[in-house]
């Protein structure tokens, strides 16, 4: 089995791109394939954060096993507090994904 990782950067806002399902799928399919995987959200897609936000795909992937980081500057620049994001999702600096994707056997998805 191989020891890649994925990372999968998602910038759309969920509620407003029907196709950010593909970042949610891959994410979970990774997964349950074993494999580590990392979801990213920067700019409008930190909107999925918000805990309750209705349809949002963040529960799903934090129980699949999936690491959701946000992007602590799109929450700042959206007003979305640390107190309003959903259980399960970290906040995260740029530099922190620039750590994860220069990791070796790292792949990183851009969506």
């Amino acid at each position: 089995m191989s020891d890649s990782q994925y990372v999968l950067i998602e910038s759309r806002d969920p509620f407003d791109s029907a196709d950010t399902a593909f970042v949610t799928d891959t994410a979970a399919a990774l997964r349950a394939r074993g494999r580590a995987v990392t979801v990213y959200l920067v700019q409008n897609g930190v909107f999925a954060t918000r805990a309750g936000a209705r349809g949002s795909h963040v529960p799903g992937l934090t129980q699949a096993g999936v690491t959701v980081l946000a992007d602590d500057f799109s929450l700042r620049e959206r007003g979305i507090e640390a107190g309003e994001i959903a259980s399960g999702v970290r906040e995260a600096s740029i530099d922190s994904l620039v750590d994860l994707i220069m990791h070796p056997d790292t792949k990183t998805f851009w969506h």
